[in-house]
Formats: C-alpha cells, structure tokens, sequence
C-alpha cells in the first residue's frame, strides 16, 4: 500500500516529542492524514505525507499596511520580517489584521503554502451554509476542534470539497486560495497568510460564525490523530485557532497556526521547514508566534 512504501521512504523524519501523527491534515480520502503513516525515528509516527514537492509560485504581491490609524500600526514590515527570522530554516508567511480597521500588515503574505489542516476551515464555512444533519454537525465539529482526518475525509466528498473550496475563496475574497491538483489531497488545497485572515475576517461577520468560533475554541492539546497541537497561537490565553501539520516528502514539515486574538486581531503563521526534524519546525513556528504576539501586547 502507499503508506507501507512512505513508511519504508520516510524513515528518520522530524522529532517532536510531543508529536504523534498530526501534520497531515492536509490530505482528504483514505490516504491523506490517516493516524501515524510515517516513521519518525526521532520522535512518534507522523501522518500525512504527499510524495511529490509542491510546485507553487507566488505571483502577486503582499498586503500593505495602510495609513489609516489601527491598533497595529505600530507593526512594521520589519518587525514582521524580523520575526520571520526567527524561524530559521523554515520558509515563513505572516499576517496580522486588525478585524475593526481591515488593516493589514505581513511578511511573504501572498507566499502560497499547502493547506495541511487548514483547508478543514474552508470547507466548514461552506457545509456550515448548508442543510445539516446532527451526523455532519459532529464531523464538522470534530474536523475544526481535534482536527479530525477521519471526519474531514467524509465531509471533503459529502460536500463537495473542490467546488467548496473555490465557492469560499470568491465569497471571501480569497485571491491565493485554489483547490489541489489532485482531488483527493485536501491538504494540497493551496492557502497564503493573507487570505487566512480575510478568511476569519469573513467568518467573524457570517452566520456560522458562532458553530466555528465554538469549535475552535473546544480545541483540545492533543489532537484526534494523537498529535500535539499545541504550537503557534493554540495554547495562548484569549486566541481561538485552527491548526495544520502534514510531513511531506522528501522532508518538508508543514505547521501552520491561524487564529483570532481577543476578537480584534486575526493571525496567520504559516510555516515549511525543510529538515525532516518536527522538534525543529515546531521551535520555528513557536518563535515566529512569539514574536509577532509580542509586537500584539501578549507576553506569554
């Protein structure tokens, strides 16, 4: 089987020692993020993997910060940048917006990323317009909170996840966010940290609002697939966020956080670090987050 054979390839990928297999959000279908497919000599087995290496290229340009007074103003390009620094290795995106003001500020904002687990947010937002039954109420939350592959897997064919996934990308203004050249990797769904917060910017003044807020709120530490999700913006006091892992060959490790702080600033640090080692890219995306909370007023 596929997973066999990536199993036999991956040998020897990245070390978190609160990791188990939750980096794989991003596949939909039986062989995308499917429980530990991935031996992790430095650490627990890790899910999703993807044999190819994404050939994505940024064409269009990073948000700007605007002149208009926000309480982010005080944010530069530079911090942003210097922030990025701080995750070594790893290609970095950063977006922060300021949800009274529309104000935006970023650093490689437009810099396309896959989705891993994020696209689980996308699709939300369109099934959640939807007739629903309780049964698709239960995925839903359970693909949001635990980040549950299983459940994303049936709700990427229930409702239609490539089409979901441009219907929300035009409806939100999502100008860097396009469905995976293969159908059946819902984690290859293509994402930018811009279009993250303009995601949540939209979200945050729809009528799902409340089932989204509420899920991601009830995210636990540890995740359906027996990963630690608490990296990035998840853990921190007054911040809601979706999280998304997914190793992917030969030894890209994909972490992604994308949160609201005290309902006024919404946040994306969307992350690939290139040595196989999660203990590695999750100290990253940890520094990246901190930096950028820091510049926020959030200490801790």
């Amino acid at each position: 089987m596929r997973w066999l054979l990536i199993i036999l390839l991956a040998a020897g990928v990245f070390a978190i020692p609160d990791a188990s297999p939750c980096l794989a959000h991003a596949k939909p279908s039986a062989d995308i993020s499917r429980g530990p497919d991935v031996l992790d000599t430095d650490s627990e087995s890790d899910p999703d993997i993807s044999q190819a290496s994404p050939d994505i290229s940024d064409t269009s340009p990073d948000v700007s910060v605007t002149s208009e007074p926000s309480a982010i103003s005080d944010i530069s390009a530079a911090d942003l940048t210097a922030a990025a620094a701080e995750g070594g290795k790893s290609d970095v995106g950063v977006a922060v917006m300021d949800l009274d003001s529309g104000q935006v500020v970023s650093e490689q904002g437009d810099q396309p990323f896959y989705s891993a687990s994020l696209s689980k947010l996308i699709l939300a937002v369109d099934a959640l317009q939807q007739p629903l039954s309780d049964d698709d109420q239960d995925l839903i939350h359970r693909a949001l909170s635990a980040s549950d592959d299983n459940a994303m897997d049936v709700l990427w064919t229930r409702f239609d996840g490539m089409d979901a996934i441009g219907r929300v990308a035009a409806e939100a203004g999502l100008t860097g966010t396009h469905t995976p050249d293969d159908p059946s990797q819902w984690g290859e769904v293509v994402i930018t940290a811009n279009d993250m917060v303009r995601l949540y910017q939209y979200i945050l003044g729809s009528p799902v609002r409340d089932t989204i807020v509420a899920a991601l709120s009830s995210a636990p530490a540890t995740a359906a697939d027996g990963f630690d999700q608490a990296f990035g913006l998840l853990g921190v006091t007054g911040i809601y966020a979706k999280q998304g892992w997914m190793y992917y060959l030969p030894s890209d490790v994909y972490l992604h956080s994308a949160g609201v702080l005290d309902n006024r600033y919404a946040v994306a640090v969307l992350t690939t670090n290139p040595t196989g080692s999660w203990t590695i890219a999750r100290q990253s995306i940890d520094a990246v987050t901190k930096a950028v909370l820091v510049k926020l007023g959030v200490n801790s």
